[in-house]
């Protein structure tokens, strides 16, 4: 998964109103590594918000880490502690891919609810001062899979409970991919 995602003015209702929680995350169409993200976390038996920032970069890393696998993040040293106490929600509008076409410059696609409906990608966030947060990825899809090999994991909205209490279920979701 590419290291980009969107909120569109929309999101911020709609969250709300589904998940009937506080959630009033800056508009941006182009959310980068580094960047604020407002998260969803379980706290006192509702979802509330948390401002984090994407990336984290241990000690002995040469690069920020904005992604892992979900497939194997519970074993990883660097992220085991997250997976089992610091699960959260993503709510975005939606996320990009970049591919080759054989052009000089690579075709940006963006990858929204075919619905325009919240997409909720799963992430793990780390305490500090300033929480920091990396998003999960999985195997892409049918849908994703000709534009690139791993996807956020996505998790529905009647996963949520689950997702955050460590369970793992994917949800599937009709997307719309349009090129930008």
């Amino acid at each position: 998964m590419c290291g980009r995602f969107s909120i569109d003015s929309w999101l911020a209702k709609m969250v709300r109103d589904e998940m009937e929680c506080e959630y009033s995350p800056q508009e941006n169409m182009d959310l980068r590594p580094t960047n604020e993200v407002t998260v969803l976390i379980h706290q006192q038996a509702c979802y509330q918000p948390l401002l984090t920032h994407w990336g984290i970069q241990p000690g002995w890393a040469t690069h920020m880490i904005i992604n892992a696998q979900s497939e194997t993040a519970a074993q990883k040293k660097t992220f085991r502690d997250a997976m089992a106490n610091h699960r959260c929600l993503v709510p975005c509008s939606g996320w990009y891919e970049w591919r080759d076409e054989g052009n000089p410059r690579k075709q940006k696609y963006r990858f929204a609810h075919a619905e325009q409906q919240p997409l909720y990608m799963a992430g793990i966030w780390f305490p500090a001062d300033e929480p920091k947060l990396v998003l999960l990825t999985a195997e892409a899809d049918d849908q994703c899979l000709p534009y690139h090999h791993r996807m956020p994991l996505l998790v529905g909205r009647a996963q949520a409970n689950e997702w955050l209490s460590g369970q793992a279920p994917r949800a599937s979701v009709p997307l719309a991919i349009t090129p930008c």
